[in-house]
C-alpha cells in the first residue's frame, strides 16, 4: 500500500494545496466535513493513499500546512473545506516576513 503526505508551504503552496484537496475530495466522494458521500465502491478503493480514516468513518487529509503568518491558514480554516483538516496539521508563526526577503531569511 502506498501513502502520500502532502506538504503545503507558504501562501501560494497553501492556496494551491487547498484547491488540490477540494478536487481530490470530489473525486473520492468526500464532503466538506470528511464523510464519504460517494456512490461507487471504486472511490473508496485507494482512499488510504491520500486520507487517514479517523473515528466515525471520517477521512482526514494526510497533509501538513506551513506558513510564516496565520492569515492564509485562517482563510483555509474558515473556508468550505476547513473542517476537513485536523488542527494539528497547521504550522505557522506569529508574524510573517511582510513581503521582506531579509526579514524572512534572517528570522
Amino acid at each position: 500500500m502506498r501513502e502520500i503526505v502532502n506538504l503545503q508551504v507558504g501562501q501560494c503552496g497553501n492556496q494551491i494545496g487547498n484547491k488540490f484537496w477540494e478536487i481530490i475530495s470530489n473525486e473520492h466522494g468526500i464532503n466538506e466535513s470528511g464523510n464519504y458521500v460517494g456512490d461507487t465502491d471504486i472511490q473508496l478503493e485507494r482512499i488510504d493513499v491520500f486520507y487517514s480514516e479517523v473515528a466515525g468513518h471520517r477521512y482526514v487529509p494526510r497533509s501538513v500546512l506551513v506558513d510564516l503568518e496565520p492569515g492564509v491558514m485562517d482563510c483555509i480554516k474558515s473556508g468550505a473545506y476547513g473542517s476537513l483538516f485536523k488542527p494539528d496539521n497547521f504550522v505557522f508563526g506569529q508574524n510573517g516576513a511582510g513581503n521582506n526577503w531579509a526579514k524572512g531569511h534572517y528570522t
